[in-house]
């Protein structure tokens, strides 16, 4: 249900195309995030890396789209159209991210596996997500294991061929050994009789907060889809 109540909402806000009405779609992921006691810092550092690449949005926009002239900054004028596109960008952003940190991120990896194979999703495309998921922080660590050591030997990046070469070189060998890693990886399970899918042992059973969180993300897409 947080799956279905997670993709109605946001297939709903990406049709908005009024800046009130993307505004308004912020009340239901902040009550749902405010329901699971979500720590406010937890979901600003998360909602920082999306804005971090929407900034860019917002200094290209208000500067290319046509419309009303604001203000002038200098050779550059500030159209109200690419303001009110950046806007609208920003504010359907952050909903639904903050709807999915709410939503999704509260679940462990392993309901939320289960419930894609229920849905139906294809078994290679559940094993993908869970793979990647699980041994991201694995490649992560291996990464920064390449790094240290290349700081150990003297290395310091500059923008140089010495530098790109390095670069290239690492970005290499980090492919490599997480080729062998998941060759290891996929041997072992082998070894265990692991034959291409995993079967699911337990089942779930709908409550009462189910049907409750699904009719709310169901009345409130609706009431999106009326003020849009």
């Amino acid at each position: 249900m947080r799956i279905v109540a997670a993709l109605v909402f946001s297939v709903v806000v990406a049709l908005i195309q009024s800046v009130w009405a993307a505004a308004f779609a912020l009340i239901f992921p902040a009550a749902v995030i405010l329901a699971a006691r979500i720590g406010i810092k937890r979901v600003l550092a998360r909602l920082a890396v999306v804005n971090a690449f929407i900034l860019f949005l917002w200094f290209v926009l208000p500067f290319t789209s046509q419309g009303e002239v604001l203000w002038t900054l200098g050779p550059l004028n500030v159209y109200d159209e690419g303001v009110r596109l950046a806007l609208l960008i920003t504010l359907k952003s952050n909903a639904v991210v903050a709807a999915l940190i709410g939503l999704l991120a509260t679940c462990p990896i392993v309901n939320l596996v289960h419930a894609l194979s229920h849905m139906g999703v294809p078994d290679k495309l559940v094993h993908l997500f869970f793979f990647c998921f699980r041994y991201i922080h694995v490649i992560h660590d291996e990464y920064h294991k390449l790094r240290n050591a290349m700081k150990i030997r003297g290395f310091r990046p500059r923008t140089d061929m010495h530098t790109y070469r390095s670069t290239a070189h690492l970005v290499g060998m980090l492919l490599v050994r997480s080729f062998d890693r998941s060759a290891r990886i996929m041997n072992a399970m082998k070894c265990r009789g692991f034959n291409g899918r995993f079967y699911i042992l337990g089942h779930y059973e709908m409550r009462r907060y189910d049907y409750l969180v699904g009719a709310t993300s169901v009345i409130f897409s609706i009431l999106l889809l009326v003020v849009r």
